[in-house]
């Protein structure tokens, strides 16, 4: 059985109680924090930035995976490192040398990921493949949390998997957006093993109910 790892989105999370908010996620069961910085340039909505990444880096062991919506890319990726971020991800239209930006968050200690919109075609990976650590499928058109799940998400997994598997590459899969308990299970069957979930688990009442939800579904496959 694969590793399935539980990122939850800040985003969706209490920013009046953050701190809190990220302590009580990790007690409930998570194992990644996602981070989305948002610019309101590359998409259409302004987040949090280093300082942010910086205050929370104390409260919790866990990775913190940083996926950088912002353009361009390569001037903030020092700042999230320093500030405390265990994963680093961008999006190639983001980037003037893809390559080039790969190797700067490599450089500042951390692991990098390359992030494709639903749009976005795959065949950046065939030449940039073997140097990442995490590739993250976006399953929404980034910008906003809470919307609904794109189905063609899934066809664009399996390619992946294919991908990373006939390679022999340790990669981790990550989907992201409108992810919930009642399709993690089919999400995982087409290869994710990495699945970040913003309101499907901050907007209920009990985190660990939620997390232990969705670890139940990918326990039944």
């Amino acid at each position: 059985m694969p590793n399935y790892l539980i990122a939850p989105s800040i985003l969706s999370a209490n920013f009046a109680k953050l701190g809190e908010e990220i302590v009580d996620v990790i007690n409930a069961g998570a194992d990644i924090i996602h981070f989305d910085v948002m610019d309101n340039h590359y998409v259409p909505n302004l987040t949090i930035g280093p300082l942010v990444c910086e205050a929370i880096r104390p409260l919790t062991r866990a990775p913190i995976d940083v996926h950088l919506m912002v353009k361009p890319v390569d001037r903030i990726i020092p700042d999230f490192a320093k500030a405390g971020a265990n994963i680093i991800s961008f999006h190639p239209e983001a980037s003037e040398h893809i390559d080039r930006t790969i190797g700067l968050i490599k450089d500042q200690g951390c692991k990098a990921g390359l992030v494709f919109n639903p749009a976005t075609p795959l065949n950046y990976l065939d030449h940039v493949i073997e140097k990442l650590d995490l590739i993250l499928i976006m399953s929404v058109n980034p910008g906003f949390g809470g919307q609904k799940f794109i189905p063609e998400a899934l066809n664009k997994i399996r390619t992946v998997r294919r991908m990373i598997d006939e390679k022999g590459l340790n990669i981790m899969l990550e989907i992201d957006g409108g992810v919930k308990v009642d399709n993690i299970a089919e999400i995982a069957r087409a290869g994710a093993d990495t699945f970040v979930a913003g309101s499907a688990i901050y907007n209920t009442p009990d985190y660990k109910a939620t997390i232990d939800q969705m670890r139940a579904a990918l326990a039944k496959l």
